[in-house]
């Protein structure tokens, strides 16, 4: 089940709750003062930053590349 962050526009409380998509429809049209807001994540949320080549491997992992045979003349992330 997914959670749900909300605030609560006359106190301005912010709160994360875990319910279905049907019962925040209700939860919503019962409380007209509740909001549902979107804060995001920690992390960027888009997937392995590797492979998206906005972060290299680290070097130990660089080395196995290296030493590879199947991908011998691969040089991916090698540098």
């Amino acid at each position: 089940m997914p959670t749900y962050d909300f605030r609560n526009s006359e106190t301005n409380e912010q709160f994360t709750k875990l319910m279905s998509i049907a019962s925040k429809k209700e939860y919503l049209e019962a409380n007209p003062h509740i909001k549902q807001i979107h804060t995001g994540t920690g992390f960027l949320g888009i997937g392995d930053p590797v492979r998206l080549g906005l972060k290299k491997p680290d070097a130990t992992f660089r080395d196995v590349l290296k030493k590879a045979k199947v991908h011998k003349h691969n040089t991916i992330n090698d540098f």
